[in-house]
């Protein structure tokens, strides 16, 4: 009732006008008539307008089981009116269950430390990481091994970390110690070779640069089970247990960021868990709430995390958030993740994920479609002006598709403000409560969309 209040008393031109003079949008260029979302359920947003779009991207990939739970909300209200704020230098009750169904979600026994973002959760991961290679008499490990495509968060830290050229342009330098490698891309193979025809290079390119750099250099290892908004580039099978080898190889620390790929997205609970590998630390934000309140999480392999209890000087982790863990988020998150389990939407995503491969699998004959890759439920159509060629498509081509898509009802997204001239691929990722009549339906849109390329 409030939000029909809310939106009732201002006419769409008074808010617009208000958007104009108070707001600054995100990683948009200006904007003077952005949409104005008013409410949603399960897959579906609705605008100020009355036009409803099913939301093919959760909104920003986190969206995981879907608008409108009633069950959530009541989770962080009741807590709200018990215990609305406690700082985690001590603890609270919904902190502590959410770390212990965490670590069973992991399969393994970790430690827990909250935040509110990824990006603050890879962070976290980058300063323990040091710390723990310090304490352990190797002071010079400092540096950290990420891949090109990739992306790991907007802070000076995980910014560096990322291996997007656009996302940095006119804010380096940045922290230093970071380096790249390139990515498992079977599309578009670094070094020119075919999968089953390879030597798993992709996965060398990490022994080769630890070597070169020094092993006594080298920190931790970060990647994604799958780059995601890089554009959904999906590894062999036996490229994250090499990567976990060679990490092992040379007593680097592999960091696996979640934030994107973890709570269901990948059709396991995390995505590593499709390689099955156990990474040293994981990092994971976004689906943990399903993007219904702000909270992140660094989970450190117990053996690890254990190290840090020994009496010294300065032996324990330095670092505190003030609102990370949140007893409302926390509770929240733990209402999530018992939601996806009564409901087992982890293994509803991978059916979804199947299902919209079948559905979308006209669009590999697409003369403008060169490569469709999936993950569970996340997809990216790369778009090329030439099959043969590879020659990506150019960015009007994308747009239009975003907009035809748009004006029929969908929305989706693309790899944008990444590499120069490579932002070229579709993505789609929606929520868990995605119905087989919502896939018909992005199936019949995206038929008609490109449709409009001739």
């Amino acid at each position: 009732m409030e939000q029909e209040q809310l939106t009732k008393s201002y006419d769409k031109e008074s808010l617009l006008e208000s958007d104009r003079a108070h707001m600054w949008h995100h990683i948009s260029p200006y904007n003077p008539n952005p949409m104005i979302a008013t409410e949603a359920s399960g897959s579906w947003i609705t605008d100020i307008d009355g036009n409803r779009y099913l939301d093919g991207m959760s909104g920003l990939w986190c969206v995981n089981i879907g608008y409108g739970r009633q069950e959530l909300a009541d989770a962080a209200y009741e807590q709200l009116k018990q215990l609305a704020y406690f700082p985690l230098t001590q603890s609270h009750v919904p902190a502590i269950r959410l770390a212990e169904k965490v670590s069973e979600w992991l399969g393994e026994e970790y430690r827990i430390f909250f935040s509110n973002s990824g990006s603050e959760a890879n962070e976290v991961a980058f300063k323990l990481a040091r710390q723990y290679h310090h304490q352990n008499g190797e002071p010079g490990r400092y540096k950290f091994i990420s891949r090109h495509r990739a992306y790991h968060g907007n802070s000076m830290g995980s910014l560096a970390a990322t291996g997007q050229a656009l996302r940095k342009e006119k804010y380096e330098p940045l922290a230093p110690g970071f380096l790249h490698v390139p990515p498992p891309y079977c599309y578009r193979c670094p070094v020119g070779k075919t999968y089953g025809d390879c030597s798993l290079e992709c996965a060398q390119f990490f022994d080769q640069a630890i070597n070169w750099e020094g092993e006594k250099t080298v920190a931790a290892v970060i990647m994604e089970p799958t780059i995601t908004g890089g554009g959904v580039i999906v590894p062999p099978p036996e490229y994250m247990p090499k990567v976990r080898e060679i990490c092992d190889k040379y007593g680097v620390l592999l960091i696996v960021d979640e934030v994107i790929c973890g709570f269901g997205r990948s059709g396991q609970k995390f995505g590593h868990q499709n390689f099955g590998i156990k990474p040293d630390i994981v990092t994971m934000a976004k689906g943990i709430t399903s993007a219904y309140l702000p909270l992140s999480a660094t989970a450190v392999r117990a053996e690890i995390a254990d190290s840090f209890k020994e009496q010294g000087t300065n032996q324990h982790f330095r670092h505190v958030n003030t609102f990370g863990g949140n007893p409302a988020a926390c509770a929240l998150a733990l209402k999530n993740l018992e939601l996806m389990e009564e409901e087992q939407l982890v293994e509803r995503s991978e059916q979804l994920g199947a299902e919209l491969r079948a559905k979308l699998a006209f669009l590999a004959d697409h003369p403008n479609v060169g490569d469709i890759r999936s993950f569970g439920f996340m997809m990216g159509i790369e778009m090329v002006e030439n099959k043969q060629t590879k020659e990506a498509a150019a960015p009007a081509k994308l747009t239009q598709i975003i907009a035809e898509c748009k004006k029929r009802g969908l929305i989706i997204g693309r790899n944008g403000d990444t590499v120069p001239g490579f932002n070229n691929v579709l993505t789609l990722s929606p929520p868990f409560s995605t119905t087989s009549d919502d896939l018909d339906f992005i199936a019949h849109v995206m038929k008609e969309a490109f449709e409009t390329l001739g």
